[in-house]
């Protein structure tokens, strides 16, 4: 695709973290979106209306074969993520799918190997990865300033209103705080560390519906470092992330949609990086998947697809601690504990 060319997108999936993507996507003037999908025509049309949006497709089948449509973007629950991916990725068009990408590794496989059979890019939209605070912390870590690290400790706690007909409460949904907001902290975990842990100690609380309300973790790993994680939907904390160093530490507070980001070296604030762009974040990944379409590359460099499925192995592994199944994991043969 040429480089100066505009970026055509499809959306599929209308819901609430749709609207706000397309809602900033509008700030990329690079981009235009040329269709939405979903299984409501009322509900795909009001959304097209409310967006500017040419057409509007009663299925995602009819969205992912739309001819004008070069990517598409994927918010629809967890479990339809594999399903809608690889209709999309079947058809020939790139694929930006929404956090967590997969129930499973198994699932994410599967993805991986119709996307490469296919020659399309594919990318977890994982939009803490590519904020400008996090690329600055990427930045401070590469130069090795606050030396070896030792651990990555990460927050982050909601106190979700109980309501078992809420997604968050569904395990046939995904439902739960892993593939929620623990997601969050295992792929930052894999950011700074760069690899999966050997050992994972963990404790949960599954609540009366059967998914994880809370759950601590702490990973290791044989050089010695350590990642400590406490996650909840059920359960308010502060989001935080902090990296300590043999040489100092750099903390993010509400690491998840990153504003700022502090380093300190032996006691002394050395930088803060504040982001002063006003804007949720996901122009930022929808920006890293154009610059890569564009480029004709098959994935992210900032988000690879080896360690999106490296990420979901280490959650099939805390699950499998915990003897927590998705109905959707008896269709991928189970998971994995190892």
């Amino acid at each position: 695709m040429e480089m100066d060319k505009t970026v055509k997108w499809g959306i599929l999936g209308p819901g609430k973290i749709s609207d706000t993507f397309a809602g900033e996507l509008r700030f990329a003037p690079e981009a235009r979106i040329v269709a939405v999908g979903s299984r409501s025509l009322m509900r795909a049309e009001a959304f097209a209306a409310k967006h500017g949006i040419e057409r509007a497709y009663g299925s995602y089948e009819e969205l992912a074969r739309d001819p004008e449509v070069d990517i598409v973007y994927i918010g629809t629950p967890h479990p339809m993520h594999k399903e809608d991916a690889l209709s999309c990725l079947r058809a020939g068009k790139a694929v930006l799918c929404e956090k967590a990408i997969a129930m499973n590794a198994a699932e994410l496989q599967e993805m991986i190997d119709v996307a490469r059979a296919n020659g399309v890019f594919l990318m977890e939209a994982m939009w803490t990865r590519y904020l400008p605070a996090i690329a600055k912390v990427r930045e401070w870590l590469a130069s090795g300033v606050i030396g070896d690290i030792g651990l990555v400790d990460l927050r982050f706690g909601n106190m979700s209103a109980w309501d078992p007909s809420s997604r968050l409460f569904d395990p046939a949904l995904g439902g739960g705080t892993l593939l929620d907001v623990g997601v969050y902290c295992v792929s930052f975990a894999s950011m700074v560390l760069g690899r999966e842990p050997d050992t994972i100690q963990s404790l949960v609380k599954i609540g009366t519906t059967r998914v994880d309300e809370v759950f601590t973790a702490l990973f290791g790993y044989d050089n010695g470092q350590m990642a400590s994680i406490m996650a909840g939907h059920r359960l308010k904390s502060k989001h935080e992330a902090v990296i300590l160093g043999s040489e100092g530490e750099i903390r993010i507070p509400d690491f998840w949609r990153a504003k700022s980001a502090t380093l300190t070296l032996h006691g002394r604030s050395v930088e803060n990086f504040v982001d002063t762009l006003e804007l949720r974040g996901s122009l930022h990944e929808a920006n890293e998947a154009m610059r890569c379409v564009k480029a004709g590359k098959l994935e992210s460099d900032i988000m690879p697809l080896a360690e999106s499925l490296a990420i979901m192995r280490t959650m099939d592994r805390l699950r499998a601690d915990w003897g927590l199944q998705y109905p959707s994991d008896a269709l991928a043969g189970g998971i994995r504990a190892d």
